[in-house]
């Protein structure tokens, strides 16, 4: 009987802040791509908004693409298939804003977003996130200092770190310095500093979805299921279109189930763990992870043929992945086993 001899890799880098995703790619038939562009602004006072989370749909399901803005607000999502879109965006504090793009009958969109405080919302900012006009100048300007260098990709990221931690130290109810300065503990291992920023920002918005995600991802790589259910359960009541959130929750399941022997006390997480990775694929169907974790699942409930599928997915999608050869080999022993009835 086949055997599951290596266990689902769990996403290691998961992105509290939504950093630029290249857009999911289809073949066309023009020599030019298809592409959606366009630019964020705040209705008050019509500042571009930077480091806002854009998401495009396909108007038949799943997403085709997130990114967030840059500094002059602005996106571009290119490779897109010749369907009809909706372009969104969410920010914390602000309404809802979706647009439609059709790109059946044109080859590029550019589409202008305003965003509209919700009644009572904060004042809008040049700022990431969640904005606080609170902010001391002194913080901001150390907040600046230590985004930059960090979301540059600068070596000297315990440089970034010191200015988000001054930051903090200026403005402790700096919601989005608490953010990206826990996603720099997170890449650093330091976990016991990542939960108390998470923690702290949660004190501010109970009901940040992207705080809560990366405290879900964090109790994930600690182990810590129970604590990690709890967290991406209650992102996901608030953004339930994450597929990040339904993926993390995905390995959660896998590795409760992974602690019991008997089949009736792992097969109900088995179960909730296919539910949620299923979702995470309606959601972003090229996502390599979750076809492995998907095959992984099959290949426990011997559906061996269906988890080949998967396999070769996860393979096709990330030719350079830590689990690349691994999944390859078992994918050569799957076939094996699947041709043997036809040799006797």
């Amino acid at each position: 009987m086949l055997r599951l001899f290596f266990r689902p890799v769990v996403l290691l880098s998961f992105l509290i802040l939504p950093m630029a995703s290249q857009a999911q790619r289809y073949p066309h038939t023009s020599s030019i791509p298809l592409q959606i562009s366009g630019q964020v602004r705040y209705a008050q006072g019509g500042r571009p908004a930077e480091f806002i989370l854009v998401r495009v749909e396909s108007f038949g399901g799943g997403v085709a693409g997130e990114m967030t803005t840059d500094r002059s607000g602005k996106f571009r999502f290119v490779g897109l298939a010749p369907e009809l879109y909706v372009v969104s965006l969410r920010a914390q504090g602000f309404r809802e804003v979706s647009q439609q793009v059709d790109l059946r009958t044109q080859l590029t969109d550019y589409v202008q977003l305003t965003l509209v405080a919700e009644e009572n919302g904060p004042v809008p900012s040049n700022r990431k996130g969640v904005i606080d006009a609170n902010v001391p100048h002194g913080a901001l300007a150390e907040f600046e200092k230590g985004r930059d260098i960090l979301l540059n990709g600068d070596n000297n990221a315990a440089v970034g770190i010191l200015h988000l931690e001054n930051a903090v130290r200026m403005y402790p109810k700096y919601f989005g310095a608490l953010l990206l300065l826990a996603t720099a503990y997170m890449d650093r291992n330091d976990w016991e500093k990542a939960e108390h920023a998470l923690t702290q920002a949660l004190e501010i918005y109970p009901h940040a979805a992207n705080a809560l995600f990366a405290l879900g991802e964090l109790y994930l790589k600690q182990k810590k299921d129970m604590d990690a259910e709890k967290v991406l359960l209650q992102g996901l009541q608030f953004e339930d279109r994450s597929w990040q959130g339904h993926l993390s929750l995905g390995h959660v399941y896998w590795n409760m189930a992974a602690k019991f022997s008997d089949e009736a006390h792992y097969r109900l997480l088995l179960e909730k763990s296919y539910v949620q990775t299923k979702r995470a694929l309606t959601l972003k169907p090229d996502l390599a992870a979750a076809h492995l974790l998907k095959g992984n699942l099959l290949f426990k409930a011997r559906r061996a043929e269906d988890a080949l599928h998967e396999f070769e997915e996860y393979v096709r999608l990330d030719p350079n992945g830590q689990f690349v050869d691994q999944t390859r080999a078992l994918i050569q022993r799957i076939k094996l086993a699947l041709a043997e009835p036809k040799r006797s």
